[in-house]
């Protein structure tokens, strides 16, 4: 019989994804998550928790006997506007992860972080031993929680996987916005030209690596993303492509949007934070040498089709989509609010 494992974040979107490759593989899965969790399974207890909750997460850990935890819960910058409730969450939830892991004796704690570490664009793909640089506080809570896991005094063996933007079907949140421009053959919008290349990474091939994670030995730090990255426009066009909307790619100046979408963001009225300027505006690779030779790892989709699949899956349960977006779905299960960029949409 296989392990039992511990997921947090798995009523989320890639906890989703995660908890049903675990049962797939034959795992006894415990997952929680600070949102209900509507999954059934023989081997899966769904539990509405908070990972905070020292006493309540403490009786999990008496009860189950975790051989291994894999730890997704994170609360997004996007999603709240209490930064304390963000930061607690992500770093005091994963020292209470960490505290009870060493005390009862688990072995292995998997963890996804982000490729939010750094602030800035590089000219080259980013390795492994890049000194991280948050400048915001997600990314802040990313790298603080990554330093908890990784202290040389724990008992069990930490692995961080790094990722960039996740994909696959389903995948929704800011995303949402663009695939309602897609939908109705509105002008998809690029910065400064669209000739930046930002890398994402599949939601299934994340999960491989989470997996192969748990048989690693001794603590490590991997990056992880797609190869064979196109520009933004270019991955942009393959999907208005094959949707056959009559939606087309069209330009914005660089600077003067920028300071826009800053100022937006700033008074309110704008879903799109730093983390999303990037990914419009900027650059960023993830050197995914290391996890191919030490994991024997590799991807499976490029950034184009992966966000293909996302949008196909929008487009069938659009309706759903707007519904369940009212709910108290996690950030990435529910279309966002679209703010101000709604007056960009009459415009296009």
């Amino acid at each position: 019989m296989l392990p039992t494992v511990l997921l947090t974040g798995g009523a989320g979107f890639f906890g989703g994804v995660l908890k049903h490759r675990l049962l797939d593989a034959g795992y006894t899965c415990v997952s929680v998550d600070l949102q209900p969790d509507d999954t059934r399974h023989e081997r899966l207890t769904a539990l509405q928790l908070d990972i905070r909750n020292r006493p309540a997460m403490e009786t999990l850990f008496v009860r189950h006997q975790f051989d291994a935890v894999l730890h997704c819960a994170a609360i997004l910058a996007h999603d709240v506007r209490d930064r304390n409730f963000l930061w607690t969450s992500n770093v005091d939830g994963t020292a209470v992860v960490a505290e009870l892991a060493d005390r009862h004796g688990v072995r292995k704690i998997v963890f996804t972080s982000s490729n939010c570490l750094w602030a800035h664009p590089f000219s080259r793909p980013v390795s492994e031993e890049e000194q991280p640089a948050p400048r915001e506080i997600y990314g802040e809570s990313k790298w603080a929680g990554e330093q908890i896991l990784l202290d040389s005094k724990h008992t069990f063996s930490a692995v961080v996987i790094r990722t960039p933007t996740i994909i696959d079907a389903g995948r929704l949140g800011l995303l949402s916005i663009l695939f309602e421009f897609i939908d109705e053959g509105k002008r998809v919008w690029v910065v400064g030209g669209g000739h930046n290349r930002y890398q994402f990474v599949y939601a299934q091939d994340l999960a491989d690596a989470c997996l192969q994670a748990l048989d690693y030995v001794g603590n490590g730090i991997f990056n992880i993303g797609s190869d064979q990255v196109a520009t933004l426009r270019e991955v942009y066009q393959y999907v208005i492509d094959k949707a056959g909307t009559g939606a087309r790619v069209a330009s914005l100046p660089r600077q003067p949007t920028l300071a826009l979408m800053r100022l937006a963001h700033a008074a309110g009225v704008s879903p799109l934070g730093p983390y999303q300027y990037r990914m419009i505006a900027e650059s960023f690779l993830f050197d995914t040498g290391k996890i191919k030779r030490e994991l024997g790892w590799a991807p499976t989709l490029t950034n184009a089709e992966m966000l293909y699949e996302a949008y196909a899956y929008y487009r069938a349960h659009r309706g759903e989509i707007e519904a369940r977006s009212r709910t108290g779905a996690s950030a990435h299960r529910r279309a966002a609010p679209m703010g101000i960029i709604r007056l960009l949409k009459w415009m296009s």
